[in-house]
C-alpha cells in the first residue's frame, strides 16, 4: 500500500470517527446504552463510572485491526484504520476527558472561538441528566451553543438537572440569564 493511500485512509478514519461517535452517542448511549451512559449525566464520585466501559468496547474494533493488518496478514489498510480509530480515541481522551470534564488536572484555559465552542455545547449536552431531550452529541464539531440553548428552552427545559456545582451548573445559570 502506498504511503499517500495509507495517510488517507487514516485521516479519512479518524474524520468519520466524528460521525460514529455522534450516532453512537445519539442512538446507542441515549438509547439502549443508557444503562452504562446514565453515570456520565451524573456527578461523578470517585475517578470511575459505568460510561468509562465504553473506551474499552470502542477500542475493541482498533485493537482487532490493528491485530490483523500487522500480525494476521489482513490487508494492509486495517493497519491505517484501526490507527485512525486509536487516534480518534486518544483525540477524545484529550478533550472530552481532560479538557472538558478536568478528570485529569490541567490549567487549560480555551482562548480560541473553536474551543470556547466545543466546552460549551458538550455543557449544554450534560444540562439534560435524563436519557431523551438533550442537545449535542457530536464532540469535535459543535452547533453553535445559541441554537443549542434555544432548543432547550424549545424543549422547554425538560429534564434539566438540579443546581449542583461542576460545568453543567454553569450551563444552566447562562440559559437562566436568556
Amino acid at each position: 500500500m502506498s504511503w499517500p493511500f495509507a495517510i488517507a485512509l487514516f485521516v479519512a478514519t479518524v474524520i468519520g470517527m466524528e460521525g460514529f461517535a455522534y450516532v453512537a452517542h445519539r442512538w446507542i448511549m441515549h438509547g439502549p446504552g443508557w444503562f452504562l451512559h446514565a453515570s456520565h449525566h451524573r456527578h461523578r464520585a470517585g475517578n470511575w463510572e459505568l460510561n468509562d466501559l465504553y473506551a474499552a468496547i470502542f477500542a475493541v474494533p482498533s485493537f482487532l485491526l490493528l491485530l490483523g493488518g500487522v500480525q494476521l496478514g489482513w490487508w494492509p489498510g486495517c493497519t491505517w484504520i484501526g490507527a485512525g480509530i486509536a487516534a480518534y480515541g486518544a483525540i477524545y481522551f484529550g478533550f472530552h476527558d481532560i479538557i472538558v470534564h478536568k478528570r485529569i488536572p490541567v490549567r487549560y484555559l480555551p482562548r480560541s472561538t473553536y474551543m470556547k465552542r466545543i466546552i460549551q455545547a458538550h455543557r449544554l449536552h450534560h444540562v439534560i441528566e435524563t436519557k431523551h431531550g438533550t442537545v449535542s452529541y457530536g464532540f469535535l464539531v459543535a452547533p453553535d451553543p445559541v441554537a443549542l440553548k434555544a432548543e432547550i428552552k424549545r424543549r422547554q427545559r425538560r429534564g434539566i438537572r438540579a443546581s449542583t456545582p461542576g460545568p453543567a451548573a454553569e450551563s444552566v445559570e447562562v440559559l437562566e440569564k436568556r
